[in-house]
């Protein structure tokens, strides 16, 4: 059963009682516990039915349901799921498409995700596997700052790949985008300041 046995349906002749603020009670007849709990207005838990006699606690039942779901709800609020994100380049891509490629390697890195890099030779290519080796390493090193190699290159029959994980966590990459925007509102709900344009220079400098 997915949920403890409470009040009637513990059904054992004595349990061993533990108090609402932890306390030990002792070993005592379950009509006893169940009593105590009635007086106290709160439930009789059966939270180690194993044990030899059962172990079981008074507390407000109610309650406790409540608060093991909110802080299951605010543990999967706080569980980021990391994306892996793929690139792919030729061996003899040129200088324009490689700083393409790189800045979408760097956005997926600042936004905490991590990169499959993935170098596609074509014929003759696949004969200088050296080509993409230099490649991946010159982007690792260009991308440096942003994200470490996770997984080294390695031939992947037609292909190579390498793997990079970011330095900063995906929750601490939210966060500061997060912050970011909120401080582009900030500066957006500010009045702009007058400019002083150099006809105002100008017109300073004559009445001088």
């Amino acid at each position: 059963m997915s949920e403890p046995r409470i009040n009637d349906r513990i059904r054992v002749p004595e349990v061993r009682l533990v108090g609402p603020n932890g306390e030990q009670v002792g070993i005592v007849r379950v009509e006893d516990a169940l009593r105590l709990a009635a007086e106290a207005d709160l439930d009789l838990v059966e939270v180690a039915p194993q044990a030899k006699p059962p172990v079981a606690k008074l507390m407000d039942f109610g309650k406790y349901k409540y608060e093991a779901a909110m802080k299951a709800r605010e543990a999967r609020k706080n569980q980021v799921n990391t994306v892996i994100k793929e690139i792919k380049l030729r061996p003899k891509i040129d200088g324009h498409d490689y700083g393409t490629k790189k800045g979408h390697v760097e956005r997926f890195l600042g936004g905490g995700d991590k990169v499959k890099v993935t170098i596609m030779f074509r014929g003759r290519e696949q004969s200088r596997p050296e080509l993409g080796f230099r490649l991946l390493q010159r982007l690792a090193e260009d991308v440096v700052e942003l994200g470490t190699v996770e997984s080294a290159p390695k031939q992947d029959g037609r292909n190579m790949v390498m793997v990079l994980a970011p330095t900063k966590k995906k929750s601490e990459a939210k966060a500061q985008q997060r912050r970011k925007r909120d401080e582009a509102k900030a500066a957006a709900r500010q009045e702009p300041s007058e400019d002083v344009t150099t006809e105002d220079v100008a017109d300073e400098g004559v009445q001088a």
